[in-house]
């Protein structure tokens, strides 16, 4: 699904921020990556898709066999990969439905049929909990924590994509909702997909088969694990592997 190649990257002020980063995802497979603040996890997944503030100066980024590297984010988008954002932002004037229904025609080979598209939002919608008039609000204009990042989640199950990169979905998120995210994965998962989650907290793994766990430092994974290694963390911190 992604392999990546001994990748370096920086920001547009030169700091070079990922230094030498492997990493392979097959589909299947939900893999965690931790480490502490500053250790390039955001970077990663903001390189992945492109994003304009950062800067590849060498390694590789395959999506099921293709490079990627130069891709606009648009185009990373409609390969299938998703990412859902740590402060997803505010757009007044654009409601939900229309937003969603914009983006699932803009990723889809065909027109959607819009009977189908709100059917299948509305069973994402109940199984996430969501009530019905929350389509018709403002995109996360005035929203809670929760309910942003359950509009996350919202987003995931409609656009189905093939690769989603969850950046601390659960942060700043009680129990409720947190075990709300992690039914959603839980919902989207299958063989044919994968999914990486970044946290802090070992909270939403509970829930979840998690398959790979690995701590990122300083701009390189140098430890990878199952499920027990986000545990051991959850405990101990950072303090071993930044030595």
């Amino acid at each position: 699904m992604l392999v990546i190649k001994n990748l370096y990257a920086k920001a547009k002020d030169g700091k070079e921020i990922l230094k030498g980063l492997d990493l392979e995802i097959k589909k299947g497979e939900i893999h965690v990556i931790m480490g502490p603040n500053g250790s390039g996890k955001s970077t990663l997944s903001n390189v992945i898709l492109n994003n304009p503030k950062y800067e590849i100066t060498s390694g590789e980024i395959y999506f099921e066999n293709e490079l990627i590297n130069n891709l606009k984010t648009n185009e990373i988008a409609k390969k299938g990969i998703f990412m859902s954002f740590q402060t997803p932002v505010e757009v007044e004037g654009v409601k939900i439905s229309e937003f969603l229904k914009t983006a699932k025609n803009s990723i889809s080979d065909e027109r959607v049929n819009l009977f189908k598209f709100i059917t299948n939002l509305e069973e994402n919608m109940d199984k996430l909990s969501i009530k019905k008039d929350f389509i018709n609000r403002e995109l996360n204009v005035g929203f809670s924590g929760g309910e942003k990042k359950k509009n996350e989640i919202l987003q995931l199950l409609t656009l189905n994509p093939k690769l989603a990169i969850l950046d601390e979905t659960d942060s700043g998120l009680d129990i409720d909702a947190i075990k709300v995210v992690s039914n959603g994965i839980n919902l989207f998962k299958n063989e044919n997909n994968s999914v990486i989650i970044i946290t802090h907290n070992a909270k939403i793994l509970e829930n979840l088969k998690v398959d790979y766990v690995h701590v990122l430092v300083n701009g390189k994974i140098i430890k990878t694990g199952d499920s027990s290694l986000a545990k051991e963390i959850e405990e101990n911190g950072y303090s071993k592997y930044l030595k």
